[in-house]
């Protein structure tokens, strides 16, 4: 490069630097003006998504096409998007919300342009086929990316493109289900799980221009047309509550399913990733043979149900039916949410429950799709645990007040049955499963000055799991620890204790220390917990060294944290040996 080229180069970037410099100082109003851009460009994404889905789909497997194409489209489909995500966007799998909540609170708010782009083409491509998982969720991870890549691209701090994440996540939501007000209260009641965050201005800003982008491209159109609410006797109170029993009771048989399916799918070998969405595929092509309603999202079977023109028998059918599919979809690996099947099997079932009333008791209760409007909020609060969302949505897609007290009683009664059945949220429970620990309300409310990332030490004694319990007491002979980090090539996957070492020198000297723990469940801290919450952990595990483990993967060994460490934190002199002083 000549001088001349260097000089014209330094002339471009001395003032894009020096206009970085005057945006941080005027964070209040580049935070709104992002606010815009990111509502806008969600909403165009979102608007994308709907066209390219419904439109492909309609063309793959079009109404009264013969039925092998209902066997074969999906099976193709989950075989391309298997390869596809296997081989260049292994973070776009899943529904898309844990992995957002991943990169707010354990991965510094990075989102790469690379996954949005995979979640929108996979996402597409996976419901395009017939695949009958929600583009809701994956929606909220492409709006929550558009929003870090913004940040990012501007220089903003990392705490700031945290920030901007819930941001894009409400655009998304305002523009998937045409609900603006529901779309803000999920993303500060499950995205940020703080309804004080003070990010609200730019959530609500992101969420109505999202919403004017939607009404500009697609029209003043409501997700579902539904009849008016009415309410005809006190006695449908009742009828409600009992929706909402069995609205809890399928929404826990949904979560343990997809949970439990999940987890055999993840015990295969790696090199399977690319073609177990097929399984999912295969098992939703031949219902579709027999049932082509199991198909897709299926909002269309939707409005026939809330409008009263399914049949009971189909209706029953299709919840069972659902829940198996999508459940083995979503295990297997394909992409793609569970708010469009939530709504759905929800929609089946309080239809199936009101038809099944309004026979019983014509005169006392209101046709059949009023209680599949109130069963789409019972099964979504059930499985998704936002019940106040949940209401929301309901509300805005019907506009009529009357039915906020039977969606109230329904929901607080599914919620209260799946979560003393399921007490692990399902978001929390996936994220889990990929070794991913999102930090609880209580860790995120609790901001005490003596956080482990403040006092924890670099972890420079760790045992290597191949090592036999011989070797490893021999390794440890002039260490001042009691306790150390045991690793293998994934990183930490257990503790190991003195006392342990000692007794298992007698029964098996030559057994590998990898048999005496367990990678899933070993104890362990993060950065972001407190020093009291550091010490219950070692009084349970009863140990006295605990290693420093990464929220975002579990098994990544940030550091340890010893007794003598939080002694010294609380200016305690600690006494006795190997406290790690």
């Amino acid at each position: 490069m000549s001088e001349g080229d260097k000089r014209q180069g330094d002339r471009w970037r001395i003032p894009l630097r020096q206009r970085l410099a005057d945006l941080q100082k005027r964070e209040g109003q580049v935070i709104l003006v992002l606010a815009l851009v990111i509502g806008a460009l969600t909403g165009l994404a979102v608007v994308a998504f709907i066209l390219l889905t419904e439109r492909l789909g309609m063309r793959l497997y079009p109404v009264g096409s013969s039925a092998w194409r209902r066997v074969l489209i999906p099976v193709l489909g989950s075989l391309g998007t298997g390869y596809l995500l296997f081989r260049y966007f292994p973070n776009a799998r899943g529904s898309g919300v844990p992995q957002t909540k991943a990169a707010l609170f354990a991965r510094q708010g990075v989102i790469t342009i690379r996954t949005v782009f995979g979640k929108f083409l996979c996402t597409s491509a996976t419901l395009a086929s017939g695949i009958p998982l929600g583009r809701e969720g994956p929606a909220v991870q492409v709006g929550g990316g558009i929003a870090s890549v913004l940040g990012r691209l501007l220089g903003l701090p990392s705490e700031q493109v945290k920030g901007l994440i819930p941001v894009g996540a409400a655009a998304a939501i305002a523009a998937a289900f045409n609900t603006p007000l529901a779309a803000v209260l999920f993303a500060l009641e499950e995205i940020m799980g703080d309804l004080h965050a003070p990010v609200m201005g730019a959530v609500v800003l992101a969420s109505a221009t999202s919403w004017v982008v939607l009404r500009m491209l697609l029209g003043n159109n409501p997700l579902f047309k539904v009849p008016q609410y009415q309410l005809v006797h006190p006695l449908e109170f009742a009828v409600y509550a009992v929706l909402g029993l069995a609205g809890g009771l399928v929404s826990v048989a949904f979560t343990k399913l997809l949970l439990g399916m999940r987890e055999r799918f993840l015990r295969f070998p790696k090199k399977t990733l690319w073609f177990q969405p097929v399984a999912g595929g295969l098992l939703v092509g031949l219902m579709g043979w027999f049932v082509p309603q199991v198909l897709g999202v299926g909002y269309k079977y939707v409005g026939d149900a809330l409008n009263g023109r399914m049949a009971i028998n189909l209706m029953v059918l299709l919840v069972v039916l659902k829940l198996l599919a999508v459940a083995t979809s979503y295990a297997s690996g394909n992409a793609g949410g569970i708010f469009g099947p939530s709504l759905f099997i929800g929609a089946m079932l309080g239809g199936a429950v009101g038809a099944l009333a309004h026979w019983l008791l014509p005169t006392y209760t209101a046709t059949p799709g009023a209680y599949a409007l109130v069963g789409m909020g019972a099964v979504f609060a059930g499985i998704v645990r936002a019940p106040m969302t949940s209401v929301l949505i309901i509300f805005e897609m019907t506009q009529d007040y009357a039915v906020i007290v039977p969606l109230m009683i329904s929901n607080l009664v599914s919620l209260f049955i799946s979560s003393r059945l399921q007490r692990q949220p399902i978001y929390e429970a996936l994220a889990i499963q990929d070794g991913i620990h999102l930090p609880t309300a209580e860790t995120r409310q609790r901001h005490d000055q003596h956080q482990l990332i403040r006092v924890m030490r670099t972890a420079t004694e760790v045992l290597p799991a191949q090592l036999t319990v011989r070797e490893a007491l021999e390794q440890i002979r002039s260490s001042k620890f009691r306790a150390w980090p045991v690793t293998d090539r994934r990183g930490v996957v257990g503790v190991i204790s003195l006392p342990t070492l000692q007794r298992e020198l007698a029964e098996g000297a030559a057994k590998p220390i990898a048999e005496l723990v367990d990678a899933l469940t070993f104890p362990h801290v993060h950065g972001d917990h407190t020093l009291d919450q550091a010490l219950d952990r070692m009084g349970a595990a009863r140990l006295d060294v605990l290693p420093v483990v990464s929220r975002a993967d579990i098994h990544k060994l940030e550091g340890v944290i010893t007794l003598g460490d939080i002694l010294d934190a609380y200016g305690v002199e600690p006494h006795g040996p190997a406290l790690g002083a």
